[in-house]
């Protein structure tokens, strides 16, 4: 309790110990974003409802996650970071436990949507706590916590749903979130230090309507486009969202109190989460969505054993975590993201080669391989976007941020659910040329193998957005010492 009257003093050191609190309650608003995917049946059987009515339990979530988002940077700047942090912890354990009671689908939606309002104002806030108490050259320290959340949580969600459902029942998929939402309460109370609040504030309602009603609409929209015979809708949900947007930055720009501060993307470094950063993390988020379904509908495996499988990219992501740090303060944040991008376009090239009769050693490699190689883009992505970001601007930065990764992670299974059915059809149309016709025709992986090529070449484009880049992006935060222009001299050529 003593912290709670403390306040955090201006460039203060950060605390390991707090940044680590953030990462997991991170964790269980990632996790509960997907792990329901394999309880879904479970869920149906007990309500007596279809299996795909369920899926409105998951879009409602994380609908309400990307539109709180706004929301909750202008909370955290009028009523404290501390206090809005403390808050979405116990909403969201709540949520949970109100979740676990529900007797139908309705109730179960309900609370998710509570679920998902206290998961909105996790994310970014506890990342602006972090943020505000760490240097510029401890900054990739910090964000090394802060990114392993969302690379494990997508990876594991399917395991950790299909044991608590099998083992003991759905309904402990949400009451596992109790000891720890009041562990993370607790410990909040003590490590969240108090910082100044803007109390004369106000809020900017047009364009706070404007950017909930265009994130809304273009998740509508990604939603739909990932389902079949919705190309009419998904494309008028885009549309629509892509029209909010423009009339909020619009709006934003001429306001003199803005919900946003949009001249964060003056910046080139933050530029970049927008331009080669969402093309990442999208063609990310479809590897997740493309291997379980490849290794069971195009392998003939079973659901355990390809979700064991994909656990292999869990393995990647922690193996290489210790030198993610090292190699970016090495060779400077270009180097590392040209280098991350490129290789992980080329694991997804060989998961196009991959069949049934490839040993399961060499998938594992492979499927190793690409773990590391998205932690290492992930990381150097989460640290240089704040790396010329001023302390006044970060509220607007960790918010647009935020946002950004919302849509990325939805786009990227909306892209890869469209690949799908796209090389579907032509797989089967007669006189199909080029991937689709030359991966054996009539194979039932050819579509995914073909959809893998497509992701690989996709993010190519988050390679060129990255040399594009000035050769010392970042070098505040990559390089070590107070003195970067110093150091730039002896920085040795990538």
């Amino acid at each position: 309790m003593k912290a709670s009257s403390r306040a955090v003093p201006a460039g203060g050191s950060w605390s390991p110990r707090l940044a680590l609190l953030v990462a997991a309650t991170f964790f269980m608003e990632f996790l509960d974003g997907t792990v329901l995917t394999t309880a879904i049946p479970s869920i149906a059987a007990d309500f007596a409802v279809p299996a795909a009515d369920v899926n409105i339990t998951m879009t409602a979530y994380l609908m309400t996650v990307a539109m709180g988002i706004p929301l909750s940077s202008w909370l955290a700047e009028r009523l404290g970071a501390r206090r809005v942090f403390c808050l979405a912890i116990a909403i969201f354990t709540a949520a949970s436990l109100l979740c676990a009671l529900s007797q139908d689908l309705t109730l179960l939606t309900l609370s998710r949507v509570l679920q998902g309002a206290g998961g909105a104002m996790m994310v970014p806030v506890g990342t602006l706590v972090v943020l505000r108490g760490t240097p510029k050259k401890e900054l990739l320290r910090a964000t090394a916590f802060l990114v392993w959340p969302g690379l494990l949580a997508p990876v594991l969600a399917p395991l950790v749903g299909g044991a608590l459902t099998t083992y003991l029942s759905w309904h402990w998929i949400f009451l596992v979130n109790l000891p720890l939402g009041l562990a993370a309460f607790l410990a909040a109370l003590r490590l969240v230090p108090t910082v100044g609040r803007d109390r004369t504030r106000r809020l900017d309602w047009l364009g706070l309507a404007l950017t909930t009603l265009g994130v809304g609409s273009l998740l509508v929209g990604l939603e739909l486009a990932g389902g079949r015979d919705s190309g009419l809708p998904a494309a008028a949900g885009i549309v629509v969202g892509l029209l909010f947007l423009t009339a909020a930055v619009a709006w934003m720009r001429r306001t003199s109190t803005p919900l946003f501060n949009l001249s964060v993307f003056s910046a080139r470094t933050f530029r970049a989460t927008a331009t080669g950063g969402f093309v990442y993390r999208l063609t990310i988020s479809a590897v997740p969505f493309l291997l379980p379904l490849m290794f069971q509908a195009g392998f003939g495996w079973d659901p355990l054993r390809a979700g064991a499988m994909v656990s292999a990219v869990f393995v990647g992501n922690i193996g290489i975590k210790p030198a993610t740090t090292p190699l970016i303060r090495r060779f400077g944040f270009k180097p590392v993201l040209v280098f991350a991008s490129l290789a992980s376009a080329a694991t997804f090239a060989l998961c196009a080669l991959l069949d049934a009769g490839t040993p399961e050693p060499l998938i594992v490699a492979v499927l190793v391989a690409s773990g590391a190689f998205r932690s290492i883009g992930f990381s150097a992505y989460a640290s240089v976007q704040y790396a010329d970001v001023a302390p006044a601007q970060l509220p607007s930065a960790n918010a647009v941020s935020a946002t950004l990764v919302q849509l990325s992670t939805a786009a990227g299974i909306a892209v890869g659910a469209l690949l799908l059915r796209v090389f579907e059809a032509s797989s089967h149309a007669a006189g199909t040329t080029g991937v689709a016709a030359g991966i054996a025709t009539g194979d039932p992986a050819a579509p995914y193998r073909a959809a893998f090529v497509a992701i690989a070449v996709l993010m190519l484009l988050s390679t060129m957005d990255s040399l594009a880049l000035p050769r010392h992006a970042g070098a505040e935060v990559s390089l070590p010492g107070p003195a970067p222009t110093a150091e730039r001299r002896r920085r040795p050529r990538a």
